[in-house]
């Protein structure tokens, strides 16, 4: 609940919000920061706005009393990190002895980013980050085997959380303050230029003809918007405000309309180029050029974006939903006169991309080229006031993303000063016999574990710290290493019991939230079955003629898998049939040699010409 509800205190945060984004553009533009000194201000202009928006309690009202707290806690977190600015250079000359009003500050910072930590994301990254740094402090020594600690004291934790890049602002901080902010201020920027609208209309002109057509406008619609927005519930709201309705008038039943939405928009974390955070995250941690990641991500994308329309296909099919009139859609010629003019700013990112800039340089020219290319319509014009609303409400969306990554930083850096993940990795090595197989259930598992409590990007920072090292000494490429589990990170969103997306969606279609996610969960199947062919394929780190091998043979292989799931092809299966299709997407899935993919497109072809040409009616199996 807002702790602010005076509208002219709203307009004042309104302007320090669209303050706070152009100073992130000038300092990952033109400005020459200290990356500490910047992921601090980071925190702290966050901070602020973040004490002012987010009450202590989300179901009660904040008296004037606890506003005023509020605004004091917001004063000294800023201040906290403005300390750190100003009084860095005096602790180098005491040779990084802190003293105690270095310590003093280093603590409060902490315990503020945990509180707001817990008042916008929730109670789990607080409750683990006082776990973890417990155990650093205490109740490690008490721990026998690999997890055992000798202590450490107190100001040294204090001094490694505040004033060095292993906590607080470190490497996530690093990448909440460059990458994720400038592209979500580009998103921003985008969205209010009326981007989202065409998205919409394009998609429906481009599944007009097509049985279930408002079903495949969702899954193409949340593609689009995954490349601008990043993130499955922002996705599910945005777009699904528009095609749920639009499934339920055709026929969708809402459980179906809403699962379809849930699953697509899962998709648009998973498209190229923004993927949420997990690109940048990738980029800055391996070292790999950004380019190169999202160039790897754009198969396995699609292929996912394939499996979900393979699926709504075939149950559109076997309920009998017919196609839409025709009449009722625009032509696609027209959209795309009218709305050619937004397609500007993606060529101007993706060629710059392209040509070797940073992303955050990118970025900050992809965003004027929003507002030059927006004149160009005079509907879409942004002027003075629109550029205004589009810093400040990027700065807002970052609000939570920001506090929570560098809170995670906390996390990390426990992590990174007891070794755990590498006792951790151990442990999955011995435990799955050095199988990839089995290393990757032992992983799928405890990444659904982890993600009922976490939000995705918390997730897959986990699970990377933890497992990634495990996957590598098994023989996996680090990209795909990385790759997976950022894959598997998503199941959240889709998996009872929290499948957040799911009940944004089910709250939209009127559904119930756990029948939602379960039929969600069953529609993001790729979600499970692409990281298998990353880890035994070169779907992500082979050549371009490997990864379109794997890409033709893995598309049949989901076409196959989503046959059985759905039980109907030309008519529905029979038990043989669907016995008969489980080694066919197996065969189409096996990594070497191709011959037994060929088998399996051929079995696969002879079921679908059984199928098809078969005089036999088979009822529907319940």
């Amino acid at each position: 609940m807002l702790a602010v509800k005076n509208p002219k205190t709203q307009k004042m945060l309104t302007w320090f919000a669209a303050g706070v984004a152009l100073f992130h553009i000038w300092a990952n533009t033109f400005g020459n920061v200290n990356d500490l000194w910047r992921n601090a201000l980071h925190l702290g202009l966050l901070g602020f706005l973040g004490y002012f928006t987010y009450s202590w309690s989300k179901k009660k009202v904040s008296s004037k009393v606890l506003v005023r707290i509020d605004f004091f806690l917001g004063i000294l977190l800023l201040a906290s990190s403005v300390y750190l600015i100003l009084f860095e250079d005096a602790l180098h000359k005491r040779n990084e002895v802190p003293v105690l009003v270095d310590l003093l500050f280093a603590g409060i910072v902490i315990l503020l980013a945990l509180e707001l930590t817990r008042r916008t994301s929730g109670i789990v990254i607080p409750v683990l980050a006082i776990i973890l740094l417990a155990y650093v402090l205490w109740w490690g020594q008490f721990v026998g085997g690999v997890f055992g600690l000798r202590n450490m004291s107190l100001s040294r934790v204090l001094y490694r959380m505040y004033f060095t890049d292993e906590g607080l602002f470190g490497m996530i901080a690093t990448i909440s303050s460059t990458y994720v902010f400038m592209f979500i201020l580009f998103a921003a920027f985008l969205l209010k230029s009326g981007a989202g609208d065409f998205i919409i209309r394009i998609s429906r002109s481009m599944t007009r003809r097509i049985a279930g057509g408002p079903g495949l406008v969702a899954v193409v619609a949340s593609g689009f918007m995954g490349t601008i927005s990043g993130s499955a519930v922002a996705n599910t709201v945005s777009t699904g405000a528009i095609t749920i309705p639009m499934m339920k008038k055709a026929g969708f039943s809402p459980k179906f309309a809403a699962a379809i939405e849930t699953a697509s928009s899962t998709g648009g974390q998973l498209m190229p180029p923004i993927m949420g955070a997990g690109a940048f995250i990738m980029a800055q941690w391996t070292q790999i050029p950004y380019i190169t990641i999202i160039g790897a991500a754009l198969l396995p994308a699609l292929l996912y974006f394939a499996s979900v329309m393979f699926s709504v296909s075939l149950e559109v099919k076997k309920q009998g939903i017919r196609p839409p009139d025709v009449k009722d859609f625009e032509p696609a010629g027209r959209i795309l006169r009218e709305g050619a003019h937004f397609l500007i700013p993606i060529s101007v990112l993706i060629t710059l991309l392209i040509v070797g800039f940073t992303p955050t340089y990118v970025a900050g020219i992809s965003i004027i080229a929003v507002v030059a290319s927006s004149w160009l319509k005079r509907e879409n014009r942004m002027g003075p006031r629109d550029i205004l609303e589009a810093l400040a409400t990027g700065t807002k969306n970052m609000m939570t993303v920001g506090v929570l990554l560098v809170t995670v930083g906390i996390i990390v850096g426990t992590i990174n000063m007891t070794g755990i993940s590498i006792s951790f990795s151990q442990l999955v090595v011995q435990w799955s016999g050095s199988s990839i197989l089995l290393a990757l259930l032992l992983i799928t598992i405890a990444s659904l574990f982890l993600g009922m409590g976490l939000p995705v990007t918390a997730a897959y920072v986990m699970m990377a710290i933890l497992t990634v090292p495990a996957l590598t000494e098994m023989g996996v490429s680090l990209l795909a290493a990385h790759m997976i589990i950022f894959w598997l990170s998503q199941d959240s969103n889709v998996t009872p019991p929290v499948c957040l997306a799911a009940f944004a969606a089910s709250s939209i279609a009127g559904s119930r939230p756990m029948a939602t996610g379960l039929a969600s969960w069953k529609l993001a199947k790729g979600l499970y079955i692409l990281p298998v062919l990353f880890a035994y394929t070169g779907l992500i780190s082979g050549t371009w003629g490997e990864r379109f091998i794997v890409f033709g043979f893995a598309l049949f292989g989901l076409f196959a898998f989503a046959v059985f799931t759905t039980r109907y092809f030309f008519r529905p299966l029979s038990l043989v049939e669907r016995i008969l299709l489980i080694p066919c997407a197996h065969f189409l899935f096996w990594p070497k040699p191709i011959w037994i993919n060929f088998a399996g497109l051929a079995l696969f072809a002879g079921i679908g010409f059984y199928n098809k040409y078969s005089k036999k009616h088979v009822p529907p199996h319940s």
